[in-house]
């Protein structure tokens, strides 16, 4: 892998941890893109909808998604509606998101050791 391969989130998600400690022991080399301080790009994030649904990047699971209105909640039904929640509540998406390469279909969401190890393995 080339540092071509950069992984979004935030820093002190428990699941961004591991995905990173992952990815130093796999020698793998990655540039952190911090949700937090950089913000998300709206044109990256249209690109993981794309590739993966908008459902997907969405954290549904997560604190901020419980934390928002019954209203809120409701008014997400659609990648348009979804992109705006999550340019405006960066926490809820689901984390970390992994662009692998340049290609714009070679995004993942989530951290899934068994995945990312066949994904080193092609």
């Amino acid at each position: 892998m080339t540092a071509s391969l950069i992984l979004y989130g935030i820093p002190n998600c428990d699941t961004v941890k591991k995905a990173r400690v992952w990815l130093t022991e796999h020698n793998v080399a990655y540039r952190f893109h911090d949700f937090k301080k950089e913000g998300v790009p709206p044109d990256h994030l249209q690109r993981w909808m794309q590739a993966v649904g908008w459902d997907k990047v969405l954290n549904r699971q997560g604190t901020t998604w419980r934390k928002l209105d019954a209203a809120e909640q409701a008014a997400v039904h659609d990648a348009a509606s979804a992109a705006a929640l999550l340019l405006a509540n960066p926490s809820a998406i689901k984390r970390p998101v992994v662009e692998w390469s340049e290609a714009a279909d070679d995004v993942t969401v989530g951290f899934n050791a068994d995945g990312w190890q066949a994904r080193l393995a092609r």
